[in-house]
């Protein structure tokens, strides 16, 4: 998978959240404006395309940890769902309702500010500091780059802190940029990984869809590697549980 550095986010549940470098790293650039590397200005063509393959509830409440100000969480919504989003930056979530003409109600929940208008609400705080009882119950994650998001070596501590804020049942959407060397000669239907390395040991995993993106057509491409585009189904394995120990 792709791991850009300037949205690396590591944390570290024992660090003062408000103190982490990294954390302060992810606001500056939201002060900055420098966000064209990852907002992406349409609604992503794979969620559109493959997430009804889910069958969920159209009342389904659907978290989507570390959104920015992603588009894509206006068109879960258009579907019928219950957004919940988890953003760092207040810069990013006040953009997102302002930019999409929502006026947002805002209330106070431990150290987060929770923004709400309609069916689309939006934790501002850190999320590894967030709470399952905090979020309520969420029937399916939407993961779009959240996970490239943060370096590897908090990747793992991602996965576990999502894990305690969703049900058993709870299935992941993810979608993944994975970079692949133009000689990989790496089979299309390849699981990437790193995604079995994280995610095999409590997950079933189930690649649904995968589409290359020559240099050509996928300009943040570097040279000498292709884009593939990559749509997982995730479902936690019920003997992991412990619900039939």
């Amino acid at each position: 998978m792709s791991n850009d550095p300037d949205r690396s986010r590591p944390a570290n549940p024992s660090v003062d959240t408000n103190k982490r470098q990294d954390n302060s790293l992810w606001l500056q650039m939201w002060r900055d404006d420098r966000t064209e590397d990852f907002h992406q200005t349409a609604v992503n063509p794979l969620l559109i395309q493959y997430w009804h393959s889910q069958k969920l509830k159209r009342s389904s409440r659907i978290l989507v940890p570390l959104c920015g100000k992603s588009l894509d969480m206006l068109w879960l919504a258009e579907q019928g769902h219950t957004v919940v989003g988890i953003e760092l930056s207040p810069i990013a979530v006040k953009a997102f309702f302002n930019e999409n003409c929502l006026k947002a109600k805002k209330t106070r929940n431990g150290n987060f500010t929770c923004w709400q208008s309609g069916t689309i609400i939006i934790w501002c705080g850190d999320f590894f500091s967030l709470r399952k009882h905090q979020l309520g119950h969420i029937d399916s994650v939407f993961d779009r780059a959240a996970l490239t998001a943060l370096p590897e070596t908090i990747r793992r501590q991602y996965i576990t802190q999502l894990r305690a804020l969703i049900e058993v049942e709870t299935g992941i959407f993810l979608l993944t940029d994975e970079h692949i060397a133009q000689d990989s000669q790496q089979p299309a239907t390849q699981i990437d990984s790193e995604i079995v390395t994280l995610y095999a040991e409590h997950f079933d995993i189930t690649l649904t869809h995968t589409q290359r993106l020559d240099p050509a057509q996928g300009s943040s491409s570097e040279e000498g590697f292709y884009i593939e585009n990559k749509a997982y189904q995730l479902s936690q394995r019920l003997e992991d549980t412990g619900l039939f120990t």
